[in-house]
């Protein structure tokens, strides 16, 4: 059974650190479309906070639908809450690493307070910023601030997916968000690249009869 995301990263680094945001991506493997990073500082005095947010998991094992509906209740309940993209544009030029670092600076910065510690999902380090911080291995499934990070990343590159479906249809970006699926490799070899395509995503062709 997979765990479910709790507090015990949290509490112990809170003594020192009162304000933690918890950081996780969206996008990073997809060929269309930006990375999207979600950062959340939980309060460290909500006294009921796990069962405030208990819906909350690892944004892969929740619907779109479950996702969507704890987007409030996050918002609502965090200390503060922000998101970053980096896009398509960026990822061809700066490479997936950097642009992702780049989201995850512009979602701290998009909040109305700075973090004193970071918790990360793994491979979302970011050593060009003074601040103490963890790379969690699977953290949204382990920290409540990562999985909540990790849900408010996933619905709103979902949003903006879905917005591209109705710019580019041809691509049923609402279907498969831009992943790679056989679907969206059909649809490249059909129609070509899109002007949000990462350009520098390879993928193996011949793929239609």
């Amino acid at each position: 059974m997979i765990p479910k995301p709790d507090l015990s990263y949290e509490r112990t680094l809170w003594v020192t650190h009162p304000l933690i945001a918890g950081m996780d991506e969206a996008g990073r493997g997809a060929l269309a479309g930006p990375v999207c990073v979600g950062a959340v500082i939980l309060p460290h005095d909500h006294p009921h906070l796990l069962r405030a947010l208990k819906g909350v998991h690892d944004s892969k094992q929740l619907t779109e639908r479950q996702r969507a509906e704890l987007v409030l209740p996050i918002q609502e309940h965090a200390h503060a809450h922000g998101i970053g993209f980096a896009s398509s544009v960026e990822i061809d030029q700066l490479g997936i690493v950097p642009a992702t670092r780049l989201a995850a600076s512009r979602a701290l910065e998009s909040m109305h307070c700075f973090p004193n510690y970071l918790l990360t999902d793994f491979r979302l380090e970011l050593p060009e910023l003074d601040l103490p911080q963890s790379a969690i291995v699977k953290g949204d499934q382990r920290s409540l601030s990562i999985a909540c990070a990790s849900i408010l990343a996933k619905t709103a590159r979902d949003e903006f997916m879905h917005e591209a479906h109705e710019q580019f249809p041809e691509y049923r970006f609402a279907n498969h968000k831009g992943y790679g699926t056989l679907l969206h490799r059909k649809k490249i070899e059909q129609f070509g690249h899109s002007p949000i395509h990462r350009k520098t995503f390879q993928f193996k062709t011949g793929l239609v009869s």
